[in-house]
């Protein structure tokens, strides 16, 4: 009778760790298949597009509206009427507009002079540090301390790569 007993201890286990496992693959394999990501399409790029264009458009908004705020509340303290202020304002912007260079005169990236060869920028820093030791600004032994860590490639950034930005291996 035991052994009867343990054959059925031993079905129920089998069949119990069937069930388990059927019902742990099953959701696993639905899961795997739903996973897939989509390739990306001419439409995915366009809606990266137009989610930047919103974001650009909302965050106009959002310095429009504290602008406008900014006005009201600078109209109130000196007791004057907000469209005053909010033309004032403006005068101002565009004054200071006309002053600045405009953004597409700036050259591009890949436009940028050239910065010249290590010489050339070596000779530019050791005449920046002698006008700083001759303007009281470093003392002669800090200059020469400069000098030293740039030949011995401590301070990068100097010679156009490893500054902010820059990579760090050479």
């Amino acid at each position: 009778m035991s052994r009867t007993i343990r054959r059925k201890h031993l079905l129920a286990g089998l069949a119990t760790a069937g069930v388990l496992g059927v019902g742990i693959a099953a959701p696993t394999m639905a899961m795997a298949a739903d996973s897939t990501s989509p390739s990306p399409t001419a439409s995915a790029s366009a809606d990266k597009d137009s989610d930047r264009e919103r974001e650009r458009s909302d965050r106009q908004q959002k310095r429009s509206d504290r602008q406008a705020e900014f006005a009201e509340a600078l109209a109130a303290e000196l007791g004057v009427p907000a469209d005053e202020v909010t033309a004032a304002l403006e005068k101002l912007r565009e004054q200071r507009a006309a002053d600045r260079p405009e953004r597409g005169d700036r050259p591009e990236r890949g436009d940028r002079p050239e910065r010249g060869d290590s010489a050339d920028r070596q000779e530019a820093l050791t005449q920046r540090l002698a006008q700083a030791v001759e303007d009281g600004k470093l003392t002669q032994e800090q200059a020469d301390a400069i000098t030293a860590a740039v030949e011995a490639d401590v301070l990068r950034g100097l010679g156009g790569h490893g500054g902010p930005g820059g990579s760090e291996g050479k």
